[in-house]
Parts: structure tokens; sequence; C-alpha cells
């Protein structure tokens, strides 16, 4: 977590490539994740975040690939609107576990935790399209590479997850047409 709060939209960045790269990502590594976006311990107990709970979060994080992998800007806010219509609820402002005041979206505090991911995601993706008028995130383009990334500063959209996808996506770009004209 930030010292500005929480970062959902990374924390779907981060849940959504982890579980592309692993369908069946366990349940003590999915912990290990909402841990790095400030989830609490108390919250990441087998009892409160059971098996069932990883599953939940594994399907929501799956059923966020069709937003996440979307290019057309008016498509995305569709599919957004539909996600907040089904998943949340009037916002509220909350303050536990030592965290500062933030917004949560979803059905109250036993909501479970495809609720919770999929209201929070929506919401802060909805936020980032309103914000920068398009979609800034996106699958990465290297071939082979299953993460996603998040693009919310200045300058062209991106299109990879790292500069080391962007590098080695040149480098057989430039490889590849070396091959085709060896004048270049």
């Amino acid at each position: 977590m930030s010292r500005q709060g929480f970062q959902p939209a990374h924390r779907l960045i981060d849940i959504a490539s982890a579980v592309r790269t692993d369908p069946n990502l366990s349940r003590a590594a999915l912990a290990e994740v909402l841990a790095r976006h400030g989830e609490g311990p108390d919250d990441l107990t087998e009892a409160a975040f059971s098996d069932t709970g990883a599953r939940e979060l594994r399907d929501a994080a799956t059923g966020m690939y069709a937003i996440l992998t979307e290019t057309d800007t008016d498509r995305a806010a569709l599919m957004l609107n539909g996600l907040l219509a089904e998943h949340a609820a009037a916002p509220r402002l909350t303050r536990h576990d030592g965290h500062p005041w933030h917004l949560h979206t979803d059905h109250g505090d036993n909501a479970g935790w495809g609720n919770w991911f999929l209201a929070s995601s929506a919401l802060a993706l909805a936020q980032i399209l309103s914000e920068h008028g398009r979609i800034t995130w996106g699958a990465c383009r290297a071939t082979n590479c299953p993460n996603f990334y998040l693009g919310t500063g200045p300058g062209s959209p991106r299109r990879y997850c790292s500069t080391t996808c962007a590098s080695r996506a040149r480098v057989a770009a430039h490889r590849r047409r070396s091959k085709e004209d060896p004048r270049t």
C-alpha cells in the first residue's frame, strides 16, 4: 500500500496478472498479493480469507480480463457500468485496521471477496477512465507475457507491462526486420 492510501487499480492489475499467470494461484499466494496492497494480517488468516474466498477472488479476477483487454472506450465504459450496477452499493467512507479513511463500494463489511474485488476494481477503473477520457490499461503486448498494465501518466499510451517487455519486443522486431531485409 502506498503512503497515499489504497490503490485498488494497482491491486487489480497485480491480482489479475498473478491469476492469469497461474489460474490456480494458491490462497497463500493471493494473501501475499493482498498484503502488499495493504490488507491486514487479521483479514488474511485462513478463517477470514478461506479457500472459498480465494476461489471467489480468482473468479473475480478472471471476470475482469474482458475489461482489462478491451480497447474501445465506449465498450469499456458500458462494461464498467454493468459491474458497478451488479456489484457496487452506495459508496461509504470507512476506516479500519489502522488504515486511513477510504472509500468502499461493496455490499458491506460482510461482502464476499469476489464482490469486494469487483466493486472496488470497477470503481477504480471508472475513475481512471473518467479522469483520462480513455482506456489507460491493457494486456501486455509482449509475446508470451500474461501481465496487465496500468498507465496513468502523461505521454503516449502504454503497450507493455514493463520496460523489460518493451525492450524485448523492440529487439525481436529489429531482428525480424533484419532477417527480412539484411540491409537494415
